[in-house]
Order: C-alpha cells, then sequence, then structure tokens
C-alpha cells in the first residue's frame, strides 16, 4: 500500500464479494443520524443511550420485533422485553418497532400470560413468570400516550387485557390467581416466578411465594390501566368496573404490605410471614404510572431506600446489613448466582429510583437526578462502551459484572432521563 492509502476489511458470516466496506461504514452512519432525527430531545447524553438502545431492537420472524434481553447470551424475554420497550423504542421515537412487538407477544398469550422466554427450536414458549404479563398493561399504557394509536389498542390488545384479568381472576399456571382480598397471589415450592430469579438445581435463592410487594403494585396498576384503556375505548361501564375494583386493591394494599415499626413496605407476605429484608421491590409502589402510597409514607419508603440500596449505578437488591447479603458478584457458578439477587446492584433500578425521587421531590428531586445521571455517566466508557451493564457489585468500586450490554439498563436509565429528568413526558 501507498501512504495515505486506505483499506476495508469486512468480516461476515455471509460471502461478502462485491461489497465495499466503505459504502456500509458510510450507509452505518447514515442510519445512526437517522435514529437521532426521531428524538424531540437530542442532547449528548440522549444520544449516547439512543445508540446503545438501537443494538437490542431485532426482528422476531417476518412481521414482527421483540428486544435481545442483554449481550452476550441472553435472548428476547417477556419481562425483560415489557419493561424495557417504553425506553427502547417510545422514547426514541421507534413506534412501529414498539407496535410489531407488542403485536409479538400478544400473539403468543396463552391462559392470561406472557412467555417469559421463546424458545427458538420450535416448542412452547416458557410461561415461567408472574410480572412480564403485568408489564404488558403498563407498556400498552406509555404506548397509547406517546403514539394515540387508539386502533390497535382498543380493537387488537384491549380484549387480551380483559381476557389476561379473566384467567388471574379464576386462576392459571402455578397458582397465581386473585386472592378473597383482590390481593394478587403467585407461587408453588421450587418455582421462581418474579425478577429475583435465580435457581441453583432446586434451590430457589431468593423464594418469594404469596403476595409479592411489586407484582401487587403492578396487579394495581393493571386494574387501573384497564379502567383508563377502557374509557379511551368509549366503553365507560367497564372503565367504572376496573377503577372500582383497583381503588380496593389499593387500599388493602396499605394494609398488608405497610411495616410501620420499619417505615417501609414488607417485601412478601405469605400467610402469616411478613419479610421485613429491605429490597428495592417496594420502589414500584412510587414509580409506577399509578402511585399507590400517600405522601408521608413515600417520603419514608424513598428515604429508606437511598439511605440502604442507593448506588451511582443503580440499587442493591438486598440491604449490606442484611445476613444474607453478598458484596460481590465473581467466583463460580453457584458463587455468583447465589449473590444475584442478594446485595448485586442492578443498573435498571435507578430508572425508577430517578423516576420515585422526581415525583416525590419535586424540582429539588430534578436537580439531584441531574447529578446522580452525571455520577453514572463514566460507566459508558468503562465496560460495554456506550452501553450500560447488568449488574454491579453490591460493595464499592461496584464493579461491572454480567452483560457488558443490557437492554433494561439502557432503557430505563433513558426512559427516566427524558420522562422525569428532562420533564419531556408527552
Amino acid at each position: 500500500m501507498n501512504a495515505g492509502a486506505t483499506l476495508g476489511v469486512i468480516v461476515s458470516t455471509q460471502n461478502p464479494a462485491g461489497r465495499s466496506a466503505f459504502a456500509l461504514l458510510a450507509q452505518e452512519k447514515q442510519r445512526r443520524q437517522n435514529l437521532f432525527a426521531k428524538l424531540p430531545v437530542s442532547d449528548e447524553l440522549t444520544r449516547m443511550l439512543t445508540l446503545a438502545a438501537d443494538q437490542f431492537v431485532v426482528p422476531r420472524g417476518q412481521d414482527w420485533r421483540t428486544i435481545i434481553a442483554g449481550y452476550h447470551w441472553f435472548t428476547d424475554w417477556g419481562r425483560d422485553t415489557m419493561i424495557a420497550l417504553p425506553g427502547l423504542t417510545l422514547v426514541t421515537g421507534r413506534f412501529d418497532d414498539a407496535r410489531k412487538i407488542l403485536r409479538a407477544f400478544a400473539a403468543n398469550a396463552s391462559q392470561g400470560m406472557l412467555p417469559n422466554r421463546f424458545v427458538d427450536s420450535g416448542e412452547t414458549p416458557d410461561y415461567n413468570t408472574v410480572d412480564a404479563t403485568l408489564w404488558f398493561f403498563v407498556a400498552i399504557y406509555k404506548y397509547l400516550h406517546y403514539t394515540r394509536d387508539t386502533a390497535l389498542v382498543c380493537d387488537e390488545l384491549l380484549p387480551i387485557l380483559r381476557d389476561i384479568i379473566a384467567w388471574h381472576d379464576r386462576g392459571t399456571r402455578y397458582h397465581i390467581r386473585v386472592d378473597a382480598d383482590g390481593l394478587l397471589y403467585a407461587g408453588e415450592p421450587g418455582v421462581q416466578l418474579t425478577w429475583m430469579d435465580a435457581k441453583i438445581g432446586d434451590w430457589v435463592v431468593t423464594p418469594r411465594p404469596g403476595k409479592a410487594v411489586e407484582i401487587n403494585a403492578l396487579w394495581y396498576n393493571a386494574l387501573a390501566i384497564l379502567a383508563e384503556l377502557s374509557h379511551a375505548c368509549g366503553q365507560t361501564d367497564q372503565a367504572a368496573h376496573f377503577g372500582q375494583r383497583a381503588e380496593q386493591v389499593r387500599e388493602r394494599f396499605g394494609e398488608v404490605f405497610w411495616y410501620d415499626a420499619g417505615g417501609y413496605l414488607y417485601d412478601y407476605v405469605a400467610g402469616e410471614h411478613r419479610d421485613t429484608a429491605i429490597r428495592p421491590n417496594q420502589i414500584f409502589a412510587l414509580s409506577l404510572p399509578f402511585a399507590l402510597l400517600a405522601e408521608q409514607r413515600a417520603q419514608r419508603v424513598l428515604e429508606i431506600i437511598t439511605a440502604k440500596l442507593y448506588t451511582p449505578f443503580g440499587l442493591r437488591s438486598l440491604a449490606p446489613e442484611d445476613p444474607a447479603y453478598r458484596p460481590l458478584y465473581a467466583g463460580s457458578a453457584y458463587a455468583r448466582d447465589s449473590a444475584y439477587h442478594q446485595g448485586t446492584v442492578w443498573g435498571w433500578l435507578l430508572g425508577p429510583y430517578l423516576t420515585a425521587l422526581i415525583r416525590i421531590q419535586g424540582a429539588s428531586g430534578r436537580r439531584k437526578a441531574r447529578q446522580l445521571l452525571e455520577a453514572l455517566q463514566p460507566h459508558l466508557s468503562d465496560a460495554g462502551l456506550g452501553t450500560v451493564s447488568e449488574i454491579f457489585d453490591g460493595d464499592a468500586p461496584h464493579a461491572p459484572r454480567g452483560c457488558i450490554a443490557q437492554a433494561w439498563s439502557v432503557a430505563e436509565i433513558l426512559r427516566a432521563y427524558r420522562e422525569d429528568v428532562l420533564d419531556a413526558a408527552p
């Protein structure tokens, strides 16, 4: 080669004959610029996270889309997809992708449940999750707010949502059912149904059978959202019915989950057992579209979470003073899995934390949220470049662990930044 000459190299799983590396590079640069054109806000952090978000949205079949949960070893999971959908597709203006994702999962609903995991070799998908289906309601609610696509919501999705509630009323897989007091019960021995789902052989690391706090916050939101959607679709009787049910759940939620001596929410309730472990699951009582706690209780929960669980990279999955706390996610597979939800920091929980902080503290909370995001930004040049890791060690310096790029970590930070910090929700 002569001085100053250039050489293009293509590494491909397909025959690269006839393809120009420089043309492909220019094409990719233009495609990324087109992503920015859809953004209502386009500062440096938004652009960086938008590029990160783009990596997770992939085709599923010919007509659908889905979300890869994390790189390098996750596929598409129902729970992760529904949590990540608003941040990856709605905040970034990718409404057609959002529509195709919702349709893909709606088409695979079974006995009132969304699949937790698709199986690509033709077998039946796995339906071992209680919360993926409830996050589906939140994703649809946000989709309607961003797009005003009443045709999809009213004609295609609303009947599916009603069928989901009906299945939960009469009971579905894994003893998932509405209890006599209106709260949602889920669980059976040896099965992990919530997002804290680590299991080593027959050992469920964080068993949470019965009534879990975030599951019932989501259940309340599912009923309240169904009331709102019914109203938007002109079905006033249904709106009133589900609105009344939601209010009954909200009242019962406070009676069952409030731990007065500690000033926070029980993590789960099973019969006479009240689990007092300080975990981040209670944040969703503050951060979901329809919050459940009055001002004084909400402030107290936020204080506890800030003092015990907050780190610059997300929330710990368990308070450090708990005997079961594990400070590092390292070592053998057994050691790592036993720490996964026992103190390990999860990046995606920073999103709901920022939402709750701003809801409760207003303008001062918004200023704090900006400072917290500034503390996070060096991580974007730390592990997976330009993206956010799955998890971090519970103890400082909170080394990044797990997937180097995690969909819901990127999505929830981007969603909270746009909707709450920048106050640019539709």
